[in-house]
């Protein structure tokens, strides 16, 4: 793979291209989201905002992962007022939204060329602290595979922990399902 950090301008080509990767990736387990493109193109814009960056994993010239990261006050109050809440200045943060990966890419060090990107972008942008919000699924959901492998051991290795904050909420529409509903969300930061 190779990766390639966007901003402005240069990450509207990939914009088609992670709208298909979002909704492919967080279809599974724990997401179960089931997404359309015109959502997506509506969500992505913001990462064409100054200050957000776009790191694109490419095989060739296929997109096959990309995690995306903004300062927080660009990004949606849902994750903003947790940490209002705990004292913290959203201003002072860089929210890493989201990792998208195919499976078939996994485990060749992409996660770690994600969180690197966007530190090295967060620290560049005079930011303090390094956020992102996981998803919190009971553990008996019927739709949990028996297989599944949390990546808290990944995030503790990168120096993340889980803030002591209010759970942020976020609304999506889960597969099998006719409207949104909103998702508990635990914040993960990493002092910079």
């Amino acid at each position: 793979m190779e990766y390639q950090v966007l901003t402005g301008d240069a990450v509207t080509p990939v914009l088609d291209d992670l709208a298909g990767l979002r909704i492919a990736v967080f279809r599974d387990w724990p997401y179960l989201y089931d997404g359309d493109r015109a959502y997506e193109r509506r969500y992505l814009e913001a990462y064409r905002a100054p200050g957000a960056i776009v790191v694109a994993a490419r095989d060739g010239t296929r997109l096959v992962g990309a995690a995306t990261g903004t300062p927080m006050e660009a990004h949606a109050e849902d994750f903003a007022r947790p940490l209002a809440a705990a004292g913290l200045d959203p201003a002072q943060v860089f929210y890493c939204a989201e990792s998208v990966l195919l499976p078939a890419y996994r485990g060749q060090g992409a996660g770690h060329a994600f969180f690197d990107a966007r530190e090295d972008h967060a620290r560049a942008l005079g930011r303090r602290l390094s956020v992102f919000a996981a998803v919190d699924r009971p553990a008996d959901h019927p739709a949990r595979p028996a297989e599944y492998r949390p990546l808290d051991g990944f995030w503790r290795r990168r120096g993340y922990a889980p803030l002591d904050a209010p759970q942020a909420r976020f609304a999506w529409r889960d597969l099998g399902q006719a409207e949104e509903t909103e998702k508990p969300m635990t914040l993960w930061a990493k002092p910079l």
